[in-house]
C-alpha cells in the first residue's frame, strides 16, 4: 500500500504542479521557455521542434526572418496561432532608430493576423557584428521611446547590473541579460553578475521578470539558468543547430521543468567538509561479543 509521503509516477508527469506560468506585462506564458524561429533547415523542422520544446510563445526576427523559402512555404503557414503567441523581435538592428521601426512593422504584421502578441517587442540593439552584443547607449533610447509608444518591450542586453536597472526604470516590462554572445553556445559565463541582476531588479518588485537570453549551448544551461533564479529562458540555435533539433527541443523542455522545480525547492549550501547522511542516533560502536 503506497504511503501519504509517496510519490506516485502520475505525479510525477503532472508538469502544471511545477510552477511553470510566466507573466510579463499583460502576458502570461504557460512554459517559461520561449524559442526562436530561425536557423532551421526547413520549416516542418522548425514546426516540430516547437511543439517538441513545450513553448507556448515563439519570437519571429521581423528584419531577417525569409517569410517565404524558395519552395514557397510562408513561415507563419507552419506556426499554429491557437497554440502560440508571437514575440516579434529586432535582430539586426543596429541603431535605435531602425529598432524602433522594425518594432511597429511586426506591430502592424500581428494586428493583421489578430495575434494577441501585436502589443510587445523583444528588443535588440546591436553594436558590431562580430561579437552581437548590445549597444547599451541605443538599447536605452529605443527602448524609452518604445515604451512611450505602448509597447510592452523586452530587453535584450548585457549581463551588467546596473545597465539592467536603467532599462527597468526606463519601463521595460523584463530586462533579458545574456548568459554569453548570441549563439556562442557557452551557457551563462558570469553567473554571479545574474544573481547581481536578480537581486537588484526584484528588490522592490519580486514578480519582477528576468529572463536569460543567447548563449545557450545545452540542456544543462537552460537548468542552470532556472537554479539562479531566472524567471525564463529564451533560446533558438541550441535547438535549431542541434544534430537532432527535436530531441534538443525536448530536452531542453524537461531542463527548464527540472531547474525551475529545483529552484523552488531550496538547494542545500556549499560546505567546505563532509556531512554524514544517516543519522548517527543509534550507531553500533562496538561489537556486543
Amino acid at each position: 500500500m503506497m504511503s501519504e509521503s509517496t510519490t506516485s509516477s502520475s505525479d510525477l508527469n503532472c508538469d502544471w504542479k511545477l510552477d511553470q506560468t510566466l507573466t510579463v506585462g499583460s502576458h502570461t506564458l504557460r512554459s517559461r521557455l520561449i524559442v526562436g524561429t530561425g536557423k532551421y533547415d526547413t520549416n516542418q523542422l522548425m514546426k516540430d521542434s516547437l511543439v517538441a520544446s513545450g513553448s507556448d510563445c515563439v519570437t519571429v526576427a521581423v528584419r531577417r526572418e525569409k517569410m517565404y523559402t524558395r519552395e514557397g512555404e510562408n513561415i507563419l503557414d507552419f506556426i499554429d496561432w491557437e497554440r502560440y503567441t508571437l514575440l516579434p523581435n529586432t535582430a539586426g538592428c543596429f541603431n535605435a532608430k531602425d529598432a524602433v521601426r522594425v518594432a511597429r512593422l511586426g506591430r502592424e504584421i500581428l494586428r493583421g493576423l489578430e495575434n494577441p502578441g501585436e502589443n510587445w517587442v523583444k528588443l535588440e540593439v546591436l553594436g558590431d557584428t562580430k561579437t552581437l552584443l548590445p549597444d547599451p547607449l541605443a538599447t536605452l533610447e529605443a527602448c524609452k521611446e518604445l515604451v512611450a509608444d505602448g509597447f510592452e518591450v523586452l530587453c535584450y542586453t548585457s549581463d551588467d547590473p546596473i545597465m539592467a536597472m536603467r532599462l527597468k526604470d526606463a519601463g521595460a516590462a523584463s530586462v533579458m541579460p545574456a548568459g554569453s554572445p548570441i549563439g556562442s553556445g557557452q551557457g551563462i559565463l558570469n553567473p554571479n553578475n545574474l544573481r547581481i541582476i536578480l537581486e537588484y531588479l526584484k528588490s522592490d518588485d519580486p514578480n519582477y521578470p528576468v529572463i536569460v537570453d543567447a548563449g545557450v549551448g545545452t540542456a544543462s544551461d537552460v537548468a542552470v539558468a532556472f537554479e539562479l533564479g531566472a524567471d525564463g529562458v529564451l533560446l533558438n540555435t541550441a535547438i535549431a543547430h542541434a544534430k537532432d533539433p527535436v530531441a534538443m527541443a525536448r530536452a531542453m523542455h524537461h531542463a527548464a521543468l527540472a531547474g525551475r522545480l529545483a529552484y523552488t525547492a531550496g538547494r542545500i549550501p556549499k560546505k567546505l567538509y563532509a556531512t554524514a547522511s544517516s543519522p548517527e542516533d543509534g550507531v553500533i560502536t562496538s561489537r556486543p561479543w
